[in-house]
């Protein structure tokens, strides 16, 4: 559940007197973008990160994104420190005001709204069903994280209502893509593959860090186009989210995995725990954070 406080815009208000108009076009027709972010310790992590993805998007989507990243960083810290948000996740949302069923209402070319959480529960190892063509690679927006996400919620309640936790989506092409909310990892040996981007996966950020620290731990992380059998006969297979960092894989459409989380997740998940580790107390003493 969303904590109180919201900043909308320029404004940090109590959710129930945030506005937003049937008149914003891109609200009603999912012409927008976000992106949820980690924090710890009061920190959002690799803010950066985040800001470069959300700039590519904007410039994919054609949607305006006017913001100064500085200045959404420190609405972002005013915004935690008004819901006292130490451990959680936090959202930044653009939504695009234009369109045929705008109204005459004064809105900037879009709206930017910041709100913080406490972070999600989950079971781990996971289980994960199987979508097929629940990703169309060949879309000119595929892999962009915008607000119309209406295939990933629905896709992922079909999962919950058959027992699994989460399931892959396979593309046109009958590839292995993600998940609907997380990026997916197999191993073989030492060496892991995740599927590369023209798969229709989203680029997302726990999976960028553990491209770059994989080799410095002995497990080199690569892009691979992968097919439903590779993920069942790995050694391993763990999904990675922003909320959920790693976890194992147990199951996937009624194939046992051999161990859950194994040897060479649990690795990759404590590399990545120490990149985030130096990550807050770098960017904590760079700017005095307490």
């Amino acid at each position: 559940m969303i904590h109180r406080f919201v900043f909308h815009n320029d404004r940090l208000l109590p959710v129930e007197e945030v506005r937003l108009s049937p008149g914003q076009a891109g609200l009603l027709n999912g012409w927008g973008l976000f992106t949820t972010i980690r924090i710890f310790s009061g920190i959002p992590f690799a803010f950066e990160r985040h800001w470069k993805r959300l700039k590519r998007d904007s410039e994919r989507t054609h949607c305006p994104f006017p913001f100064d990243p500085a200045e959404v960083r420190g609405k972002l810290d005013r915004l935690l420190r008004a819901n006292q948000v130490r451990e959680g996740c936090a959202r930044i949302y653009a939504v695009y005001n234009q369109g045929f069923w705008s109204s005459n209402e004064n809105f900037p070319p879009a709206d930017l709204i910041l709100y913080s959480s406490d972070l999600p529960s989950y079971r781990e190892p996971v289980r994960l069903g199987l979508r097929e063509n629940g990703r169309h690679a060949a879309s000119p927006l595929a892999g962009v994280k915008v607000t119309s996400w209406l295939n990933n919620v629905w896709n992922l309640q079909q999962a919950h209502q058959a027992g699994f936790d989460e399931t892959v989506m396979l593309n046109e092409r009958g590839e292995v893509s993600e998940c609907t909310a997380a990026n997916i990892f197999c191993v073989r040996g030492e060496r892991v593959y995740t599927p590369p981007l023209d798969s229709g996966c989203l680029s997302g950020i726990t999976r960028s860090v553990l491209l770059e620290i994989g080799a410095g731990v002995g497990a080199p992380v690569a892009e691979r186009t992968l097919l439903p059998e590779d993920l069942y006969s790995a050694d391993e297979v763990f999904i990675s989210s922003t909320n959920r960092s790693m976890l194992g894989v147990s199951e996937i459409h009624g194939h046992r995995m051999a161990s859950a989380p194994g040897p060479i997740t649990l690795r990759l998940e404590k590399a990545f725990a120490d990149y985030v580790r130096a990550y807050i107390e770098s960017t904590s003493a760079a700017s005095g954070h307490r």
